[in-house]
C-alpha cells in the first residue's frame, strides 16, 4: 500500500491546507531552514505514529495566529489536519477483491481524513453492482428474484428487493447471506465499511526521526526503568534519545526492567557490544567517511558524575578511530553522520522488530528529518545511497537545504517548500513560483552533477546551457524506454553557459586526452569561433552539431532555419510544458501554441507573445528557459510525439558518433 498524496494543513506554519503528490520511492522536501520542512514530516508522523506516541494537540499544533478562534469550535467541530489518500497495489487489490467478492479497479484508492481529536475518518468510493452480481451467480435463484435485482445497485437494495420476492429456498438462502453482511456494516455502503475494516489492519504507519532521536554518550540505566515503567502510562516520560536506548537494550535481547540493579555487568556489556559490532559492519556497506571507526560500550558506576548518572550504573558509548589508537570518545562528540546511520539502524529495528509494537503489522513509512545535516559532500552521498536501499521496501520522505542530497537526474523527486508570509508554508512541485534562494539546492545539485563528470569522463558533450542537459537527460532516457537510441553511457553533458564559454572551454583545454563534442544552438550563420578552431585542428568539423540539423525530418544532418533544443520538441508539447511552469504568473493569460507570432525559434515567439500581451515574468521582459526545463525534467511525459521522437534519436545517433 503505498502514500500517494497528502493534504496538510491546518498545522504549526502551514496556514492552508498544502496537497503534495507522494512518489512510490524517495520524495526530497527541499527549502531554506524555518520554512515549514520538518512542520510537514510531524503533520503526517502524528497522523499514524509508528510508535503510537505522537498525536494531534491543538493548543501545540494548530497555527498560532487561529488559536483562539479554533480552541471555540474544537470541541464541538475538531479540525482536519492531514488527509491522507492510499493506493492500493495490484496484489492488494486482488485480495481485497476476492475478500469482498468484488472488482476494484488495479487502481483502487482511498482516503483517511486525521483530525484534531485524532479521529479516522476513511473516505472512499466503491461500486456495490458487481458484489450484489456475483451473489446471485453463487445462488441460482428464481426468475422473480433475479428480475427484483435488477435494479439493486447495494446489498442493502438487493436485501430489500429479496424480503418482498424472494420465495425458493435458494432465494431465501441468498437473502440470509445479504443480511448477515448487512447487518455487520455500520455504514450505509456495505462494501466500504468491509473494505475500511480489512484496510484499517493494513494502513502504513509513520516513523519519523530526526535529531533528537540520535542516541545519547551516556544513560543512567536505573533512570532508564524509571523513564520505562512511567511510559506505560505516560509515553511523554520517555525522550526520544531514551527510546533509542531501549532499542538497543531490545536488540541486545535485555530486559529493560531489570536494569535498575544489574546482577551481572559483564553478560550485559557483551551483549550490546556484540550488537553494536553487527551494526558497524551494516553501516560499513553504505558510509565510506571512516572505515575504521566502532562502537564501544562500557557499564560501570561512577560516584563523581552528575545527578542522576552518580546514583547506580550507567551505560556508556563511545566511538575508537582504529587506525588513529586514540582514546574513544563520547559518542555525541564523533562524526554526526556515523551516529546518525547507527541510531537509525537501531531506531528501525526496534520499530520492525518490537513485540506488540503498533506498526509491527503495518508498512512503515520513513520520515527522516536532516538526514545528512553537516556531513562532507561525498558522505552525504553515502546517505542518498542508503536512502535508495530503504526505499526498495519502504517509501522514504526527507527534508533538506543542501544540494548534495538531491540526485540531479531525478528533480520527479523534489517537492520545493517556501514560507510566504501571505499564505504561511507553501509545498509544491512547481519549481516557477519559487524564489532564487529556495531553488538554489537544484540548481547546486545541477552544477555539482556536471562537476563530478567534467574531466573524470573520457567523453564530453559541451551544451550551450543547463536546459540542454535536462532535455537531452530526459529524452534520452524516454527513447531508451522504448527500445530506441539513446545517448551513450558514458558521455558527460556539460552546460557551460553559451557559445562564447564553449570555445573559451575548448581552447582553455588544449593538448586534453579528453574527447570533445559540441552540440549549440544555431542563430541562421555559422558561428566564426567555431569556424577558427577548426582551422586551428582543436577540433574536429565532425565533432560540432547544432540543433537545427535534427529539426528537418527530411533533410536531417544538414543545416536550416535558426532553431534552439528546444524546437526539436513539438511546438503544443513545449507550450503545454511552458503554461504549467509559469501557471501562477500567466494570470489567466492564453498560451496556445497557435496563438503565437510567426517565427523560428519556439522561445523567441512565446517571448513576443508575452510581450505583446503584457505579461511580465522577469524584469527585462521574456522568460527563463531553465524553468521550463526544470519542469519537463522533473514531470517528464511518459513518451513523446513520433517526430520529437525521431528527432532526439537521429541527435543522439549523432552525438554518439563524435565519439
Amino acid at each position: 500500500m503505498l502514500l500517494a498524496s497528502a493534504t496538510v494543513g491546518p498545522f504549526k506554519t502551514i496556514d492552508r491546507p498544502q496537497t503534495v503528490a507522494i512518489e512510490p520511492g524517495v520524495t526530497a522536501l527541499v527549502g531554506l531552514n524555518e520554512t515549514g520542512k520538518t512542520a510537514f514530516l510531524n503533520a503526517l508522523a502524528k497522523s499514524a505514529d509508528a510508535l503510537g506516541v505522537a498525536a494531534f494537540e491543538p493548543v501545540d499544533d494548530y497555527p498560532r495566529k487561529d488559536l483562539s478562534s479554533y480552541l471555540k469550535e474544537h470541541k464541538t467541530r475538531p479540525a482536519v489536519a492531514t488527509r491522507l489518500e492510499y493506493r492500493l497495489e495490484d496484489r492488494e487489490a486482488g485480495e481485497l477483491n476476492r475478500h469482498l467478492g468484488t472488482t476494484l479497479p488495479p487502481d483502487f484508492s482511498f482516503a483517511i481524513a486525521h483530525n484534531y481529536d485524532n479521529e479516522w475518518l476513511y473516505s472512499m468510493s466503491i461500486d456495490e453492482r458487481p458484489a450484489v452480481m456475483a451473489l446471485a451467480e453463487a445462488h441460482p435463484l428464481s426468475a422473480q428474484a433475479k428480475r427484483a435485482l435488477q435494479s439493486a445497485a447495494t446489498l442493502r437494495d438487493a436485501a430489500a428487493a429479496l424480503r418482498s420476492t424472494g420465495t425458493t429456498n435458494t432465494d431465501l438462502a441468498f437473502l440470509k447471506a445479504v443480511e448477515s453482511r448487512v447487518a455487520v456494516s455500520q455504514w450505509r455502503s456495505v462494501l466500504a465499511y468491509e473494505a475500511y475494516r480489512w484496510l484499517d489492519t493494513r494502513v502504513p504507519r509513520f516513523l519519523y526521526f530526526g535529531d533528537a532521536e540520535i542516541l545519547p554518550s551516556r544513560t543512567n540505566l536505573a533512570d532508564l526503568a524509571q523513564r520505562a515503567a512511567l511510559a506505560k502510562h505516560d509515553p511523554k516520560q520517555m525522550p526520544p534519545e531514551h527510546r533509542g536506548v531501549v532499542a538497543l537494550l531490545r536488540m541486545a535481547d535485555v530486559d529493560v526492567e531489570t536494569l535498575a540493579n544489574p546482577t551481572a555487568v559483564d553478560p550485559l556489556r557483551a551483549k550490546i557490544q556484540a550488537v553494536a559490532i553487527a551494526l558497524t559492519d551494516q553501516i560499513m556497506e553504505f558510509w565510506r567517511g571512516n572505515e575504521n571507526v566502532e562502537v564501544e560500550v562500557d557499564i560501570r558506576n561512577d560516584p563523581s558524575e552528575p545527578r542522576p548518572f552518580n546514583e547506580g550504573p550507567n551505560l556508556y558509548l563511545r566511538v575508537r578511530n582504529r587506525r588513529e589508537r586514540a582514546v574513544a570518545t563520547p559518542f555525541r562528540q564523533r562524526s554526526r553522520g556515523f551516529n546518525w546511520f547507527f541510531s537509525f539502524l537501531i531506531w528501525f529495528d526496534s520499530v520492525r522488530q518490537q513485540p506488540g509494537n503498533p506498526s509491527s503489522e503495518h508498512d512503515v513509512i520513513l520520515l527522516l528529518d536532516e538526514p545528512g545535516l553537516g556531513l562532507h559532500p561525498l558522505a552525504q552521498s553515502d546517505v542518498l545511497t542508503y536512502l535508495d536501499d530503504l526505499a526498495i521496501r519502504h517509501q522514504v520522505i526527507y527534508t533538506s537545504h543542501s544540494p548534495f542530497m538531491l540526485h540531479a537526474d531525478r528533480l520527479r523527486q523534489v517537492r520545493v517548500v517556501e514560507h510566504r508570509p501571505e499564505a504561511g508554508t507553501v509545498v509544491t512541485d512547481r519549481v516557477a513560483d519559487s524564489s532564487e534562494r529556495t531553488l538554489f539546492p537544484l540548481q547546486a545539485a545541477l552544477a555539482w552533477s556536471v562537476a563530478q563528470n567534467l574531466f573524470v569522463a573520457d567523453r564530453n558533450l559541451l551544451v550551450d546551457g543547463l536546459s540542454d542537459l535536462l532535455y537531452l537527460k530526459t529524452v534520452s532516457a524516454i527513447l531508451e524506454k522504448a527500445g530506441r537510441t539513446g545517448l551513450r553511457r558514458d558521455l558527460a553533458i556539460v552546460p557551460v553557459g553559451g557559445l562564447d564559454k564553449i570555445v573559451t572551454f575548448i581552447a582553455l583545454s588544449g593538448a586534453s586526452v579528453l574527447k570533445f563534442g559540441v552540440l549549440h544552438d544555431y542563430r541562421g550563420a555559422a558561428e566564426r569561433k567555431l569556424v577558427d578552431l577548426v582551422k586551428q585542428k582543436r577540433i574536429s568539423a565532425k565533432a560540432i552539431l547544432n540543433a537545427s540539423q535534427f529539426r528537418d525530418l527530411s533533410s536531417l544532418g544538414n543545416t536550416s532555419q535558426p532553431s534552439d533544443l528546444e524546437d526539436l520538441i513539438a511546438p503544443g508539447t513545449y507550450v503545454g510544458y511552458f503554461r504549467r511552469a509559469f501557471a501562477g504568473a500567466l494570470n489567466g493569460v492564453p498560451i496556445e501554441a497557435d496563438l503565437l507570432p510567426p517565427g523560428d525559434r519556439i522561445v523567441d515567439r512565446l517571448e513576443r507573445y508575452l510581450d505583446a500581451s503584457g505579461v511580465t515574468l522577469r524584469t527585462g521582459g521574456g522568460f527563463a528557459p531553465d524553468v521550463v526545463a526544470l519542469e519537463f525534467a522533473g514531470h517528464p511525459p511518459a513518451t513523446l510525439d513520433e517526430d520529437t521522437l525521431k528527432r532526439f534519436e537521429a541527435l543522439c545517433t549523432a552525438v554518439n558518433a563524435i565519439f
